[in-house]
C-alpha cells in the first residue's frame, strides 16, 4: 500500500484519505493580527473583514491587537508564524516606511510577507479639539514655522506620520510629531485638549467628528467627501505647495511568506467575496473608505510604488525611531 500511495502521488492520482493540509484549509480558526491599539484604522478594518470572512471561510476568524514599534511587533509575530494561512496580518502602506525608519527592522517586507489582497483606501484628515482657534489649513500652516507646534499621529512611520511630514515638506514648515501606539489614545488626548492637532485616517476619526468632539479642518482626498461635505480638501486650502496634494492610507491582507499557492488562491478568492459584499462595502463607505479587492501581484506593485515615494522622504528628512 505504501508503494502504491507513493507511486500514485508521483503520478498525481487522487487517493482517499491522502488529502493534504492545504486541501483541507481552513479547518480551524484563522487569526488576523492588527498590530496597533484598538480603535484605529487598522483595528476597525481588521474587524469588519473578520466579521464577514468567517462566513465565507466557514471557520471563526479572530482579531488580535499587539501594538508597538509602529506596527512592527505585531507584524513580526505574523512574519515568524507558519505559512499555513491561519496567521494573517492587516497592515497599511506604512509597512514599507516603518522598516526604513527603524533601520534594524526584524524583517524585510518584501521577503517576510505574502500579499493577499488590497482591502480599502481612505484619505487623511487634520483634526483639532472642538474649541480650537484653528479654523483652516492656513491657520495650521502658520503655526508650523518654528517646529514647536505639536501634532499627534498613530506611531513613527505610520501613514499619519508620513502625511504630516509630506505636508511640512511641501509647505516649508516644521512640526513636533507626538507618536502614539495607535489612534485611540491620541483621540482621547486630542478631545481632552492635551494635544492641539492630529492627523488621522478619516474612517477612524469620523465618529468623533460627527459627534462634535473634534473638528475637521481639511481632508487629503482629491474631492470633498460626501459624508463631510462642509470640510474642504487640502487642495482647496489656498496654501502654497498643497495645490495638488492628495494622500491616502490603504490597507491590505497579508500572510507569512512561502504561503502554499492553493491556500493563497483560496484566501484571495475569499477576500474578493468579502469586499464585494454590499454590507461590507456599505460599512466601509460609512467610514469614508473605498473597498477594492486586488490580486496579490497588484498589492505588491502598490507597495513597491509606495516605497519609491516615501523612503526618499524618510532619508531626506532623516526620520528615525525614537
Amino acid at each position: 500500500m505504501r508503494k502504491f500511495v507513493l507511486l500514485a502521488a508521483l503520478l498525481g492520482l487522487a487517493i482517499p484519505g491522502a488529502a493534504t493540509a492545504q486541501d483541507k484549509f481552513p479547518d480551524k480558526p484563522v487569526k488576523i493580527m492588527a498590530p496597533y491599539a484598538p480603535g484605529g484604522n487598522i483595528d476597525v478594518t481588521a474587524r469588519i473583514v473578520a466579521d464577514k470572512l468567517k462566513d465565507v471561510l466557514g471557520v471563526p476568524v479572530l482579531v488580535e491587537n499587539k501594538a508597538g514599534a509602529s506596527g512592527m511587533i505585531g507584524s513580526d509575530v505574523v512574519a515568524r508564524s507558519a505559512p499555513d494561512g491561519y496567521s494573517l496580518l492587516v497592515s497599511a502602506n506604512s509597512l514599507v516606511a516603518v522598516p526604513a525608519i527603524y533601520g534594524n527592522a526584524p524583517y524585510d517586507w518584501r521577503t517576510a510577507f505574502q500579499p493577499i489582497s488590497h482591502i480599502q483606501s481612505v484619505p487623511a484628515v487634520l483634526v483639532v479639539p472642538a474649541n480650537s482657534p484653528i479654523r483652516s489649513m492656513a491657520d495650521f500652516i502658520a503655526l508650523g514655522k518654528d517646529g514647536k507646534f505639536s501634532v499627534a499621529d498613530s506611531g513613527v512611520g505610520t501613514t499619519n506620520h508620513i502625511a504630516i511630514e509630506l505636508i511640512a515638506d511641501l509647505t516649508g514648515t516644521r512640526y513636533t510629531p507626538i507618536h502614539y501606539k495607535g489612534s485611540g489614545q491620541a483621540h482621547i488626548d486630542l478631545i481632552a485638549g492635551q494635544v492641539p492637532a492630529q492627523v488621522d485616517q478619516i474612517n477612524a476619526a469620523i465618529g468623533h467628528i460627527k459627534a462634535g468632539k473634534m473638528r475637521a479642518i481639511a481632508v487629503s482626498s482629491d474631492k470633498r467627501l460626501p459624508q463631510l461635505p462642509d470640510v474642504p480638501t487640502m487642495k482647496e486650502s489656498g496654501v502654497k505647495g498643497l495645490e495638488n496634494f492628495t494622500f491616502s492610507t490603504y490597507t491590505g491582507l497579508f500572510a507569512p511568506a512561502k504561503l502554499p499557492p492553493d491556500v493563497l488562491a483560496k484566501l484571495n478568492a475569499a477576500m474578493v467575496k468579502v469586499l464585494n459584499d454590499p454590507a461590507v462595502v456599505a460599512k466601509f463607505a460609512e467610514l469614508t473608505a473605498e473597498t477594492k479587492a486586488s490580486t496579490p501581484q497588484e498589492l505588491a506593485a502598490m507597495l513597491d510604488q509606495e516605497e519609491k515615494l516615501v523612503v526618499p522622504l524618510i532619508k531626506k528628512i532623516g526620520i528615525k525611531a525614537e
